[in-house]
């Protein structure tokens, strides 16, 4: 008998019962799922990193732990986690989730759609968009997600350019390491960040990267909040080297409802809905995870302790 722990917020359980039951179900495992356990029992735990689980140390039988996030920065840390740490990577739910996000803002930025949609005086805009082939989009972050968004903007004729840390094979323009950073966001008109939350990412856009980007660029950060130096931000919106900034993703979140970028004219905030783990297709991939630790096939989407994701 497989035991498997569910360690997450209460209201998640009555998502995540029965998903998680239909996909065990449909690879014949022999295995029972509950959100209590005694810590020597529990064989796998399907996990968020904001439970109450901190300390790993008492789960001596465990396999594996299967995050069911994508970041995986508050957890990937704890020194009492030892054994295998698998990200959630769904294509079917996160990862379309945030393509439609991506494609939906940057199109809404491309096409000058706030003008439309918010036009107290009712005023006439007769001024055609450039077409998407002359708006060059800059994506910083080549994991699934990246390359997902970057292959649908690029179909939709927009030049798209990658960058990420380390060298990746794309059908598009890429550029790696800290050499490449620069390069690859001099002209951008539109920046999306979608890389991790470690050290080596933190204020990654800075004013600096800022600086290369094509006076009156737009920001758009579904990826993690301390991606951005905010007071570079609110510089260049402010002195209008930048035109808008729709973000996803903060430092704390929720929001304070105190925190500028409420305020602020030139910030869109979306309340972290980007790239949501839907249960069914989640739990497919949990189920799957499990599968192959216990017929000894590698495990999915293990994260790299190292890198930090």
């Amino acid at each position: 008998m497989i035991n498997i722990l569910f360690a997450a917020h209460a209201d998640r359980w009555a998502q995540y019962e029965q998903p998680l039951t239909t996909a065990l179900d449909a690879l014949e495992l022999d295995y029972t799922l509950s959100t209590e356990f005694a810590p020597e029992e529990v064989d796998y735990i399907v996990y968020a990193p904001n439970s109450d689980v901190q300390d790993f140390g008492p789960y001596t039988r465990l396999k594996a732990v299967l995050n069911l996030w994508a970041g995986v920065e508050g957890v990937v840390g704890n020194e009492t986690l030892t054994v295998p740490l698998a990200r959630m990577v769904d294509e079917e739910g996160l990862t379309q989730g945030m393509v439609e996000w991506v494609t939906g803002h940057v199109l809404r930025h491309h096409l000058g759609m706030d003008a439309h949609i918010v036009n107290p005086d009712h005023r006439w805009h007769p001024e055609a968009p450039p077409l998407s082939r002359d708006r060059p989009v800059t994506i910083l972050g080549l994991g699934t997600l990246g390359l997902a968004c970057g292959k649908a903007l690029a179909m939709l004729g927009f030049p798209v350019t990658g960058w990420s840390r380390t060298a990746k094979e794309t059908a598009f323009p890429c550029f790696s390491g800290d050499d490449g950073l620069h390069a690859a966001l001099d002209g951008a008109q539109i920046v999306v960040l979608l890389l991790p939350d470690t050290p080596a990412t933190h204020d990654i856009l800075d004013a600096e990267a800022i600086a290369r980007m094509a006076p009156g660029a737009v920001v758009l950060n579904p990826g993690r909040g301390p991606l951005i130096d905010e007071q570079a931000l609110f510089d260049a919106l402010d002195s209008g080297h930048l035109s808008h900034a729709t973000l996803d993703t903060f430092r704390v979140e929720p929001l304070p409802g105190e925190h500028p970028f409420w305020h602020h004219p030139k910030v869109t905030v979306t309340p972290h809905i980007a790239s949501e783990t839907r249960p069914d297709s989640a739990a497919r991939v949990i189920a799957e995870n499990i599968r192959r630790g216990e017929a000894g096939a590698p495990f999915l989407h293990l994260v790299d302790r190292a890198a930090g994701y």
